[in-house]
């Protein structure tokens, strides 16, 4: 097997394969079947086993970029601790039914041996997510534990506009609608999503609720996480019956709008318009507690939790002051290989300003700042070996990162070259032992990860001197 010569052009095979994602579309919609994720495979060329079988190296390759997209889609079902946790059971329970999980591989790279030491793998999959959940309620079930990330109950609030053209004012004022606060059409939503279990939160003002939807800060208890906003129309008809003489006045019903807001994101989830015949009312009240039925049976009880169990959520990542294109590349391809990252984009590049990567992070509800602090800025950090990259702001769904290195050019591009991976910086014991094979290897991953290591090998020996050490430690 010939390798690829490690020297600039390692990084076209990058970019070649990353040139294929500029059109991308996450699969991320509720109720979706597959979800489609990106990662890296390591393998490390110095083992023993493969100094005598190179054929076997390149399919062990294959076997860990696979293992590393199933790893990340059960991360969308699977808090983060319980990954940490129970990350070895998992791991080993699901890659035992890994032939019925991966639907295709999408793509994959030529392999090529990196500076670092490690072979790499660049492949893209497409997962059946139905197959997955169903792995891990198995697993649950078996060893008594709850393995899938509980939401709860949405909190949920609801504000609802009435309008109407009033014929009893004066002719000047005739064509204007005006609009109030209709609190018997929000009671009759409020009762049925109360029936499916969901708790109600206050409503805000009308005025707000008639506006764009504000992101929920985070850790923000008294924002609901999805907000219901309903506009009504209506068409008031004074009539003189003429056998009687007396005057009725009907309610018609001329269109309605309805919207939900995820408050968590400021994202519209769901928006519909109708436009009715025939819905007349002799009394007010009993029209709108109609447009209260109607707007509620917009909305079903697996509504919601589909939208908290959302595998996935996209944010764009714009990140400023990379010194260069290559850095910009050398960036994604660490971002391909962290754990929390299904598939990222290169949308934009400006040298010294703000470059922007449009990223689907696993799962929908953790917290955004944490989630990036944690899963890509602090891994990547450490390989570098200094806080290069540093949390700036986040608002909605835009994170922005400032970045500034103490080293050169030359000197940045050779740490992301020649350091181990970033998505070993925080890696596991069982996770360094299936990558780790040479004295070599392990010199450099102690670098990034020596903690890591010291565990690594306690669990080899596995051993403890006496009763009372294993005990203290159980």
């Amino acid at each position: 097997m010939k390798y690829l010569p490690v020297n600039y052009c390692w990084i076209i095979l990058i970019v070649l394969f990353l040139s294929f994602n500029t059109s991308f579309s996450f699969a991320h919609a509720a109720g979706a079947k597959t979800i489609v994720a990106s990662a890296e495979g390591l393998a490390d060329p110095e083992a023993d086993i493969y100094r005598r079988d190179k054929g076997m190296m390149l399919d062990d390759l294959r076997r860990d970029a696979k293992r590393q997209i199933i790893e990340k889609v059960v991360g969308t079902f699977v808090n983060s601790s319980t990954m940490i946790e129970s990350g070895k059971l998992i791991s080993d329970k699901v890659m035992t039914k890994s032939k019925g999980l991966i639907k295709r591989v999408v793509k994959e790279s030529p392999p090529w041996l990196g500076d670092d030491g490690f072979m790499h793998i660049l492949m893209k999959a497409e997962v059946y997510l139905a197959n997955i959940e169903s792995v891990l309620n198995q697993i649950s079930k078996s060893e008594r534990i709850n393995l899938i990330k509980e939401q709860g109950n949405p909190t949920i609030s609801v504000g609802i506009s009435i309008k109407d053209n009033q014929q009893n004012r004066s002719k000047v004022a005739s064509s204007i609608l005006y609009a109030r606060r209709s609190t018997i059409a929000e009671n009759v939503v409020k009762k049925r999503m109360s029936k499916f279990g969901y708790r109600i939160w206050s409503s805000q003002p009308l005025s707000n609720v008639n506006n764009k939807g504000k992101k929920k800060p985070e850790n923000d208890e008294n924002i609901a996480d999805f907000t219901i906003i309903g506009e009504t129309k209506f068409k008031t008809i004074n009539m003189k019956m003429s056998s009687s003489g007396l005057s009725i006045t009907k309610y018609i019903l001329t269109s309605w709008t309805v919207k939900c807001l995820d408050n968590s994101t400021g994202e519209e989830i769901y928006f519909n318009n109708k436009i009715p015949r025939n819905k007349t009312w002799t009394e007010e009240d009993h029209a709108i507690k109609e447009v209260g039925r109607l707007i509620s049976s917009e909305f079903s009880r697996s509504f919601f939790k589909d939208q908290l169990m959302k595998p996935s959520r996209i944010l764009q990542l714009k990140i400023s002051g990379l010194p260069s294109y290559d850095v910009g590349v050398l960036f994604k391809k660490e971002m391909l290989g962290l754990r929390s990252v299904l598939n990222i984009n290169f949308k934009n590049f400006k040298e010294r300003g703000t470059s922007l990567y449009e990223v689907e992070f696993s799962g929908s509800q953790e917290n955004a700042v944490s989630l990036i602090n944690n899963t890509v800025i602090k891994p990547i950090n450490r390989k570098l070996g200094e806080g290069a990259f540093r949390l700036s702001s986040f608002s909605g769904n835009s994170v922005k990162i400032k970045f500034r290195s103490n080293k050169n050019l030359e000197k940045l591009k050779a740490k992301f070259k020649k350091m181990p991976p970033s998505s070993l910086a925080f890696a596991s014991p069982a996770r360094l032992f299936e990558v780790v094979k040479s004295k070599k290897a392990r010199k450099n991953i102690a670098k990034i990860n020596p903690a890591g290591l010291k565990k690594m090998d306690g669990k080899k020996s596995n051993s403890k001197s006496s009763s009372i050490d294993a005990v203290q430690d159980f």
